[in-house]
């Protein structure tokens, strides 16, 4: 009985132990998370003050992040966790204005315009710190990597804004120097003085000869009105003189309206006698470059009988673009070579720029004119045309690479210095030589600019971005992690 006992008290004060040791665990367990107390870090952070949660993003769609693993929703590939530290620099790389806006009640509504949110509640702006004008977060790349990735830059820097237009030229007739050969009257041809096309005349040449009944009647009016001025030119009445003299102006009148020449026109009033057939004159020299008439052919007024063009001075059409336009002025000098002439080059200047554009193909057309002495240019040809300009002033100028295009705007890395690129955000003018673009403000003569890399840079600059906008704290997370009072009672205990 004594054995039992004995036994039975050692179980017990081995069970009191045991129990003494897991309430005293308990107890500090409890104290130490008591002593820790509740993490005051923004929404989302699980850890000490100062940690940041763990995002993940899409690495072909940066703009893409998640507080949670799982699939792009863009893609559908894995999500990727961002490396620690890629949040740095964010707010030291934005620009002093409104970067997106955000709901005061809702952390995960934003957007890129005011307005309200789902709960209607007016949406608040996000600024980004004082600095200069940028584009976006600063990138800070390490140096190494950023030789690997072999980024390049150049100096901005002032220059001449002068620029060289090379287009396609059409070479034409002058429309000034092309005349058209016709009667004012019924007739047949007798003759042909002129008949091949491409045949040179000069003014004043026979062209043709030609019989018309109307033309006679002319002649045998004017010859009657000179023979009745002959016979009263001894006559008492002087009234019958001056009529005489009237119907011999008008006569002549009618000839000359008739294209009879004056040479022709003072032969008939010297001998008087009146001729079948009269000559047709050409009215300017030139190359013959229509003729559709033939010997015996009867002819009227409404019939084009020869084109006469004056190759002298020849036209060349071009085309330019709108952004071209502001480079292209009436007197401007320009210059012309023909391809398989290649050692010779023709000098013109412009003489017109049309005021109306090509609605199929965006073009204005612009004509220059060209001296051409030796006809070696000929209407229908094609040709090379340069046209050198300069504005006269000068402006800062990058290269056309040194710049992002995303239809929207033009971004321009700027490099900071030990290892950090800046976005920013320019506007351009005027495309010059060489690959060189004016940039009307944006950048600062002496900064350097990234000139290849800029995809790889402006990539990581979206990233962070969105990092930024995705880990923005939300007033309720604010509000949340903010330690309330608790009220008093007022009595005592």
């Amino acid at each position: 009985m004594t054995r039992h006992r004995r036994r039975g008290r050692a179980l017990t004060v081995v069970l009191v132990g045991v129990a003494c040791l897991a309430l005293g665990g308990a107890i500090g367990w409890y104290a130490a998370y008591v002593s820790s107390g509740p993490s005051f870090g923004p929404a989302g952070n699980s850890g000490a003050e100062g940690d940041v949660a763990q995002l993940y993003t899409c690495g072909m769609h940066p703009t893409v992040i998640e507080k949670q693993p799982g699939d792009c929703p863009i893609c559908h590939m894995k999500l990727t966790p961002v490396k620690a530290g890629a949040e740095t620099d964010v707010d030291a790389g934005l620009e002093r204005k409104v970067i997106y806006w955000r709901s005061p009640v809702l952390a995960d509504f934003v957007s890129d315009r005011p307005g309200q949110d789902p709960r209607g509640m007016n949406l608040v702006p996000v600024y980004a710190p004082e600095g200069e004008v940028s584009a976006g977060p600063t990138v800070r790349i390490d140096p190494v990597v950023v030789q690997n990735m072999g980024v390049r830059t150049v100096l901005v820097r002032r220059g001449s804004l002068r620029t060289t237009l090379r287009t396609v030229g059409r070479v034409d007739y002058n429309e000034q120097a092309v005349a058209y050969v016709n009667t004012k009257f019924d007739g047949w041809i007798e003759r042909l003085h002129v008949d091949q096309t491409g045949a040179p005349v000069e003014r004043g040449d026979a062209l043709f000869d030609v019989y018309a009944p109307r033309l006679y009647s002319a002649q045998e009016e004017y010859v009657a009105a000179l023979r009745g001025v002959e016979r009263l030119a001894g006559s008492p009445m002087p009234e019958a003189l001056a009529e005489a003299r009237r119907l011999a102006d008008s006569a002549r009148v009618q000839l000359r309206y008739l294209d009879v020449s004056d040479a022709q026109i003072a032969e008939l009033e010297h001998t008087k006698e009146i001729r079948k057939t009269m000559t047709i004159f050409s009215p300017s020299r030139g190359i013959v470059t229509e003729k559709s008439v033939l010997e015996g052919a009867y002819i009227t007024p409404d019939a084009r009988l020869y084109t006469i063009a004056d190759l002298s001075k020849v036209w060349v059409y071009v085309d330019v673009y709108e952004y071209q336009l502001p480079w292209v002025r009436v007197g401007q000098e320009a210059r012309m070579s023909l391809p398989y002439v290649p050692d010779r080059e023709f000098v013109g200047h412009v003489v017109y720029v049309y005021p109306y554009l090509e609605t199929q193909t965006r073009v204005i057309k612009v004509r220059l004119e060209f001296d051409n002495p030796t006809l070696e240019l000929k209407p229908g040809m094609y040709a090379g045309v340069t046209l050198h300009v300069d504005l006269g002033r000068e402006a800062l100028v990058i290269p056309r690479e040194a710049y992002i295009d995303s239809g929207r705007r033009n971004v321009a890395f700027v490099d900071a210095g030990g290892g950090k690129f800046k976005p920013r955000e320019v506007q351009l003018g005027v495309d010059l030589e060489d690959g060189q673009v004016e940039v009307v403000f944006g950048l600062d003569e002496g900064e350097r600019v990234v000139t290849s890399g800029q995809f790889l840079l402006d990539t990581e600059s979206r990233l962070k971005e969105a990092i930024a906008k995705a880990s923005a704290p939300s007033n309720d997370a604010a509000a949340e992690a903010t330690p309330r009072p608790v009220p008093s009672s007022g009595h005592g205990h």
